[in-house]
């Protein structure tokens, strides 16, 4: 199991454009129910989005998800200067009720 933490900061005017395509990442996992995978969006109030994955096995669920792949294109284009996304590994120190170790 690796968990992957993605923050980064779209620019104001891609702010709701960038949670339309988050969540129709998260439609289409609803309907495919791949398994494996416990994965989370959070926008803070500072336009800050940050992705928590949890994913089981060698293969991401994601790579498979047509959404998540046009919710990459132009990620870059849409976020601050400095802001893009930055995948970090990240181990669990404590969880309550939120992600399962």
């Amino acid at each position: 199991m690796s968990t992957i933490v993605v923050r980064y900061r779209p620019t104001p005017d891609q702010a709701d454009h960038n949670q339309r395509l988050v969540e129709a990442v998260f439609a289409e996992l609803a309907e495919a129910d791949p398994g494996g995978l416990r994965y989370a969006t959070f926008r803070l109030a500072d336009g800050t989005f940050v992705h928590i994955a949890d994913v089981e096995g060698e293969e991401n669920p994601l790579a498979a998800n047509a959404a998540f792949d046009a919710f990459q294109q132009g990620i870059g284009d849409r976020c601050e200067d400095g802001e893009g996304p930055n995948p970090q590994p990240a181990t669990l120190v404590g969880s309550y009720r939120l992600i399962q170790p």
